[in-house]
């Protein structure tokens, strides 16, 4: 067991014993293993040297001198072959699930942006989110047994009209994934319509009553049929916003609104304009890892 050294109210100093992981010490001076990067990313600790534990993360919003910490959202479709623009094979799937566990990435629940949003938890400098959306069939079918394989979490955003149509998932089906604690499902709106379009001559009362019902039946029929699971974030259909759909989350207290604009998250982005990234079928590995953006450079002052 790790010998104490010394404690004041911002650290511990400890000596690692033989064998002792930056997990396993997380644990027991922090509660959480999850919190075992703030010991350092990288090497185990050596037996015998001693090791900072601090009680807080030194820099919770990723910010330095020279670039700025992002987090990439992924966003999928549908899984089959042939690939297309919005089908991911199997095969291309497990392999990008293999690059992310083998590279030092860490997959997060999309739950706990807020707080890496607001600053107030720090995340690893590799964290990625995946999402996908429309809730088609091959999700079960296909994607489920390899998260399950790996032990990844995901979010699934279901419109929830089209839950046991044609070739989407059932109830059923959504309520087995959601039971194993790895998949979260969230809400894609009532109809998947694209919320920033008005009917003809359509009045903005009207307008803004048809938001209401596209946001709060969503999450209402996801919480009735899946119990224990809670909607509070709302992927846009086809990634559009404006301030009106905005302002409907706000009201209906969502926490996070997601776009399909590419890019990382950085901690001052707005909770409801969160860039994803689009995941497209028939890329080689090295297109899908270019596509995990975790920095971003600060600007250049200009000169005079």
């Amino acid at each position: 067991m790790a010998q104490v050294l010394g404690r004041s109210e911002r650290l511990w100093v400890v000596r690692p014993a033989p064998g002792d992981t930056h997990a396993a010490l997380a644990e027991r001076f922090l509660g959480r293993a999850d919190r075992a990067f703030w010991l350092g990313e990288g090497l185990a600790p050596t037996a015998g040297e001693p090791l900072v534990v601090p009680l807080a993360h030194p820099n919770p919003t990723g910010f330095q001198a020279d670039a700025f910490q992002t987090v990439p959202v992924l966003a999928y479709h549908r899984f089959g072959s042939p690939a297309a623009p919005m089908v991911v094979t199997p095969e291309a799937l497990a392999e990008q699930l293999q690059l992310l566990a083998r590279g030092g990435y860490t997959v997060q629940r999309l739950a706990g942006l807020r707080g890496f949003l607001t600053g107030q938890e720090a995340w690893p400098a590799r964290s990625v989110v995946i999402t996908i959306d429309d809730a088609h069939e091959s999700v079960y079918r296909l994607a489920f047994p390899l998260l399950r394989e790996h032990g990844v979490p995901v979010t699934l955003f279901v419109a929830s009209d089209v839950i046991g149509t044609r070739d989407a998932l059932t109830w059923e089906q959504l309520q087995e994934m959601a039971a194993t604690g790895l998949v979260d499902v969230q809400a894609h709106a009532k109809t998947q319509r694209n919320l920033t379009e008005r009917a003809p001559g359509e009045a903005d009362l009207a307008y803004r009553r048809g938001l209401e019902l596209e946001v709060q039946t969503s999450r209402r029929a996801i919480e009735q049929r899946l119990p224990g699971v809670t909607v509070t974030h709302f992927a846009y259909p086809f990634g559009e916003s404006n301030a009106s759909v905005h302002e409907t989350l706000q009201r209906n207290a969502f926490e996070l609104g997601l776009t399909a604009q590419p890019g990382g998250n950085a901690f001052f982005s707005h909770p409801y304009q969160l860039r994803r990234t689009l995941v497209p079928g028939g890329q080689d590995i090295e297109a899908f890892k270019a596509r995990l953006q975790l920095q971003q450079a600060m600007p250049k002052a200009d000169t005079p």
